[in-house]
């Protein structure tokens, strides 16, 4: 016998695209009703769908997230709020001398602080319901690149916070889960190296000298990633399951890359690691040093 969903809510952040356009369509069609958070009309017009409601949704302004609590509360069908996916997200790529602070804040404002901000106003509902909140983290939430610290610190302190809310709400029957995707092919890893490729061409001549090889070595990198990635649709499927799933596992892994890396991560030394990442780049400095 299908169970019916009909009557549970879960909200879906950064449901514009990628990711989480793909999680929030998954879920719609198992019979979820949808709050698909994005922060423009047109990304609401396109999304729009049965079991889906897009919800105008910045995780950075508190009026998005007082109106979405509103919204829950005076839910017509008197439907519960059965779990929060925090999916929003960016990605800036800089070294750490040559990123510029305000960039710095405005990575962790939506990758940290925003995600915090919408646990925070969803937490009374999933009390009620003894619901689920599933972080979307990254590989770079457990190793950190080079150009990657603004992302990675960002990711690593979601993976904290995380660790944490588990442990305190354990007792309280509400679940944590932590997603850590590796290369998936989305609109904000294209985004990322476009932000990347306007750095380069911001820094100063030193910092150029510095590390103009190495930014364009990791756009390198990046872009084949995404060229070669685990489908956005197949990405969607780990992060519904584990959204949906009754006994659901702490930390998924998305992709090869990932499981690889994290595993490693625990295991190897951090020299050998550095030396097991700079390996991995080396094939894409050498694109750098013949274009």
């Amino acid at each position: 016998m299908t169970l019916s969903h009909e009557n549970e809510l879960v909200v879906v952040s950064g449901a514009s695209s990628g990711m989480g356009a793909a999680t929030a369509h998954e879920l719609a069609k198992r019979g979820y009703h949808v709050l698909a958070g994005v922060r423009r009309q047109e990304d609401a017009d396109t999304i729009r769908g049965a079991n889906l409601e897009p919800v105008i949704l910045d995780i950075t302004i508190p009026e998005n997230i007082e109106a979405l609590v509103e919204r829950i509360t005076n839910d017509p069908e008197r439907r519960r709020l059965r779990a929060l996916v925090n999916n929003a997200g960016i990605a800036v790529n800089a070294p750490v001398e040559a990123l510029p602070l305000d960039q710095w804040r405005r990575q962790f404002d939506v990758n940290l602080f925003g995600h915090v901000a919408l646990m925070q106003a969803m937490l009374p509902f999933l009390h009620e319901s003894r619901g689920r909140i599933v972080n979307i983290s990254s590989v770079g939430g457990k190793v950190a690149m080079g150009t990657y610290g603004a992302y990675s610190g960002a990711k690593f302190a979601l993976e904290a916070v995380s660790d944490a809310l588990r442990r305190e709400l354990a007792p309280h029957n509400v679940q944590v889960v932590v997603i850590e995707p590796g290369g998936v092919k989305t609109e904000m890893t294209g985004h990322g190296i476009d932000r990347a490729q306007i750095f380069v061409e911001e820094m100063t001549p030193i910092q150029r000298k510095r590390y103009g090889a190495l930014m364009q070595a990791i756009i390198n990198q990046a872009t084949a990633f995404t060229k070669t990635g685990v489908p956005a649709s197949d990405a969607a499927l780990v992060i519904a399951n584990a959204t949906t799933t009754r006994n659901p596992r702490t930390r998924y892994t998305i992709g090869r890359d990932a499981a690889v890396l994290t595993r490693l991560s625990r295991i190897l030394p951090d020299r050998v690691l550095d030396r097991l990442i700079a390996a991995n780049l080396r094939p894409y400095w050498k694109i750098t040093d013949t274009e």
